[in-house]
């Protein structure tokens, strides 16, 4: 009876530390979203965070001397995201945009920004994480493969090249740009106004 009681005791202490545990957790998890979603309207300030973590990366990358191989896969993921962040929703060549919104044609009509397949926001998140897994990986000995690095980011600037020159190309065929400044209305042509006073003679 001693035994059992003792046995029952441990596992309800195990359920209450579990608990405790899954509603920190919760908590924490909670707070985290609540400050991503403050930040969102700050594009400025979140941007300029993004650059001064790329900065520390950068900077301990030269210090160490090393861990190219994590860079390099960064600097495909990232171009993976650029790219993403630059191509429309629905991609012109796949789908059939009869039913899309078309372009404004009345002086009613309102203008409608470019839909990226990527949005900004998702855009900055994913690439100031992937930063930071990278920094992280950098204290690990592991990760630090000798390569001769040179050659690496000769691979990179030709992937770069070749995959914006594509996108540019696409850009031009379907006649799109990534970026919205503003709404805009459809005025149409303006009739140059004409005064019916010099048509009447006295």
């Amino acid at each position: 009876m001693i035994l059992g009681g003792g046995g029952t005791g441990g596992a309800g202490g195990d359920d209450l530390s579990s608990s405790a545990v899954s509603r920190w957790g919760y908590a924490l998890s909670r707070r985290y979203q609540y400050l991503l979603d403050k930040s969102t309207p700050h594009v400025l300030g979140r941007w300029i965070s993004f650059a001064a973590i790329a900065f520390i990366y950068g900077l301990r990358v030269y210090v160490v001397q090393g861990y190219y191989i994590i860079t390099y896969g960064l600097g495909i993921y990232v171009l993976q995201l650029f790219l993403a962040f630059l191509s429309p929703r629905v991609d012109p060549e796949i789908e059939d945009l009869a039913d899309e919104p078309m372009l404004p044609t009345r002086g009613s009509d309102e203008f409608r920004p470019f839909v990226r397949r990527l949005p900004e926001f998702k855009f900055w998140y994913s690439i100031t994480k992937a930063f930071c897994l990278a920094f992280t990986l950098t204290f690990f000995s592991a990760f630090d493969v000798p390569v001769f690095w040179p050659i690496l980011l000769f691979y990179w600037l030709v992937l770069f090249v070749s995959t914006m020159k594509r996108q540019i190309m696409h850009m031009i065929k379907y006649r799109y740009v990534p970026f919205s400044f503003g709404k805009q209305r459809y005025t149409g042509k303006k009739v140059a106004p004409t005064d019916d006073t010099d048509k009447v003679r006295p």
